[in-house]
């Protein structure tokens, strides 16, 4: 769905929308596509490349906070579609931030010795819960899945998590009501993305022993230009690649992490090994980033 469709849909314009978000594009899943299908296309073309079988995984967690079903859960319908036969599955519901959190877990365990492969999806169908007479919110949302998978390795290949969240301000996103509905707090979102998730991702790279301007590439949640551009440019890191896939995609939620990342590989412009730095925020209002090294 291009700026010009939305145009005839709500009093907008494809320059109003770049000019204040950078979104020129985003994907629209079909009226009867679920969560658990945009997951699981993701997850098997995660799990092909990883060279295991379904059997190997013994972790499923899916990342979204826009799935219909409560029962069986999304990682459960996933791990029925691609055959994963005895897994832990477990749904991870932190918004934007949600695959971040869900790979930081994912660590956590592996390291701990409760599994050795793990799956870890993000997924989100925003223009499900998007009020399309909102042109504040309409402009912003995609649906869309990423996914990687996770095993049990002699050198770490993610670094510490640095996550946490700004409770008292978490109703300034909110997906409520019913049906429901995606709305946001736009200004509040922003100053505390710009002023405060700087210095909180540059605690991840020291976390992570990288400097920022070491790093190769930065994936931040692909919320809009005008968050990622100012993180970017006060994190310091001079000589990365500062992932924007929102142009393209649009803001989706989860899901952005994993597929804004998922493009700078198979695009083959960071070297393997190189460090890197994912780092979700949004929705509670949470964050989760952590340096990891390029698969």
């Amino acid at each position: 769905m291009t700026n010009d469709d939305l145009a005839g849909m709500v009093d907008t314009s494809d320059e109003w929308i770049r000019q204040r978000v950078g979104i020129r594009a985003r994907h629209v899943a079909g009226p009867e596509e679920s969560v658990a299908d945009l997951a699981g296309h993701a997850a098997a073309k995660a799990l092909a490349g990883s060279g295991l079988d379904p059997a190997d995984i013994d972790l499923v967690l899916i990342a979204t906070c826009t799935q219909t079903e409560r029962a069986p859960n999304v990682a459960s319908r996933v791990a029925v579609r691609l055959g994963v036969p005895a897994a832990a599955l477990m749904d991870v519901g932190v918004s934007c931030s949600g695959f971040t959190h869900a790979l930081a877990v994912a660590d956590h365990t592996i390291r701990a010795g409760a599994a050795t492969n793990a799956l870890v999806v993000g997924a989100d169908k925003m223009t499900s819960v998007t009020d399309w007479t909102d042109r504040t919110t309409c402009v912003l949302t995609g649906d869309g899945a990423g996914a990687a998978v996770l095993s049990a390795a002699p050198e770490a290949g993610i670094g510490p998590v640095v996550w946490g969240s700004a409770p008292e301000l978490g109703a300034a996103v909110r997906i409520e009501g019913a049906p429901a509905r995606f709305s946001q707090d736009g200004q509040t979102v922003y100053r505390w993305a710009t002023t405060r998730l700087p210095e909180i991702a540059q605690r991840a790279c020291e976390r992570g022993g990288v400097r920022p301007e070491d790093l190769a590439a930065v994936v931040l949640h692909q919320a809009n230009l005008r968050i990622i551009e100012p993180i970017a440019k006060k994190l310091g890191a001079v000589n990365a690649i500062v992932a924007r896939d929102v142009v393209e995609s649009g803001n989706t939620s989860a899901a952005s992490v994993p597929l804004a990342l998922s493009k700078l590989l198979e695009q083959g412009v960071v070297q393997r090994g190189a460090p890197m730095l994912l780092f979700g925020f949004g929705g509670n209002l949470s964050y989760a980033g952590m340096v990891v090294r390029c698969p």
